[in-house]
Parts: structure tokens; sequence; C-alpha cells
């Protein structure tokens, strides 16, 4: 069955992209330079078009998704922060490295890719031709959500060993989410509010988070580069799609 053959390659493409951010994780910052670049050209030309036409659709005002945008934003730039004020008194503060944040990172990411999964399963529910198109997408964009589960996990300083472990529920979390469509509708204007939330969670984790990592050690040309190219790959994506 199409469905569930598509939701397969989900699991793949995330797995592929979490088992590269192990494999060179002493170019780290690169991969974390790239996944910047993608994390910002995915909020600024998937998610926010999605929002528009979908808030048009629903006849919803578009603050409120913008709401849910700031929202989003501003609740996982609290929890970090609660959590770096949890280990202030720890040794590992003077390598800032903290795990449970990488953790919490890699959480929301696999919580994405789960409802990554149930875009598919909503798709079919509506046309078998829209459930591909969300198919193919969701494939193509959950390569970087591998990528970027591995790599938030390692700039934390979990070890690889758990790192792989967040990377496989990553990789399962779509399997799961498509097959959850199987017993539930879920309506437009929630998914409006879920759009909303995730693109201000994904900008925290864009620009606050991973992209001052990146040039922490190398800031260069070729880092600066390797974002650029990030946005242009997804931006070059979406005009396909």
């Amino acid at each position: 069955m199409l469905f569930f053959l598509l939701a397969l390659l989900t699991f793949a493409s995330t797995l592929v992209g979490g088992l590269i951010s192990l494999r060179y994780k002493d170019k780290l910052h690169k991969i974390l330079a790239f996944t910047a670049g993608v994390i910002l050209a995915v909020v600024a030309f998937d998610l926010f078009p999605e929002m528009v036409d979908l808030a048009q659709k629903t006849n919803t005002p578009f603050r409120i998704p913008m709401i849910a945008f700031v929202i989003g934003f501003l609740v996982f730039h609290l929890l970090e922060k609660l959590v770096l004020i949890h280990h202030a008194q720890e040794g590992s503060y003077e390598k800032h490295r903290h795990p449970t944040v990488g953790m919490l990172s890699a959480v929301a990411l696999i919580l994405h890719s789960f409802l990554d999964g149930v875009g598919i399963g909503l798709g079919f529910q509506i046309s078998p031709a829209l459930g591909v198109f969300v198919g193919l997408a969701v494939i193509a964009h959950d390569f970087s959500d591998g990528l970027n589960t591995g790599s938030l996990m390692l700039l934390h300083g979990n070890s690889s060993k758990k790192a792989f472990k967040f990377i496989i529920l990553d990789a399962a979390a779509p399997l799961v989410g498509a097959v959850s469509t199987l017993f539930f509708y879920l309506p437009q204007q929630l998914l409006l509010l879920y759009l909303g939330s995730f693109a201000g969670l994904l900008l925290y984790l864009g620009t606050s988070d991973i992209l001052p990592e990146a040039h922490s050690k190398d800031s260069s040309i070729k880092t600066i580069l390797m974002t650029l190219f990030g946005v242009l790959f997804v931006y070059l994506f979406t005009l396909v799609m």
C-alpha cells in the first residue's frame, strides 16, 4: 500500500540523516551551519506559506497562528533556560554542555517527525494524490530532521550511543504518526495552531542555539556558505514541490 511505503521511506530518510550527523561529528560545526540554514528556510519558505494558505481556507485571522508562533518561540526559550538554571551548579557548566537540553531539543524534533507522519495520513484522508505529494515532501524534510536530532544531541554533550537511540526514535516517529491517522481526524484549525507554534520553536533552535554554536569554534566563510547552502537547498526544493 502506497500509504505505508511512503511512511517507511520517511523512516529511512530520517535514519540516514541521523547517521550522517554521527559519522561526520568531527565536522559538526559545518553540519550545524547547514542545519541552521535549513531550519531558517523551512520556516520562511515552507511553514509560513502553509500557515497563510490554511488561515485563508479556514477564514482564521492570521494573527492567531502568529500568536502561536510567538508562544512556541518563548516556551522553548523558557524551557531551555530553566534547564540551564537547574544545571548551573554542575561541573559540566564550565564546558557549556547540557545533555538535558540536547534531549529536550531532540524530543521536540521527534514530536515534529510524528506530526510529519500525521500530515501524510491526513493528506491521504483528503485524496491519494495529496497524500503522495505530502509524503514526498516529508521524506526530503525528514532527512534534515534526522541530521538535526543527531547534531543537537552531540552539540550538548550527549554520547554517540545515546544520540543514536534518539535518532531511531525520530526515524520511527513519522511511521507511527502516519499509522495513527487511521484512528482520528484532526480539524484544520488545530493544524494551523500547530504550524504556528512549531515555526516559533524551529526559529528559536536555528537562531539562538544552532547558528551561534556553528560559529563558536570555526567562524569562517565556509561556515557562512554552508548556512547559505542550507537556505538555498530548501528554497529550491520548495519551488520544485
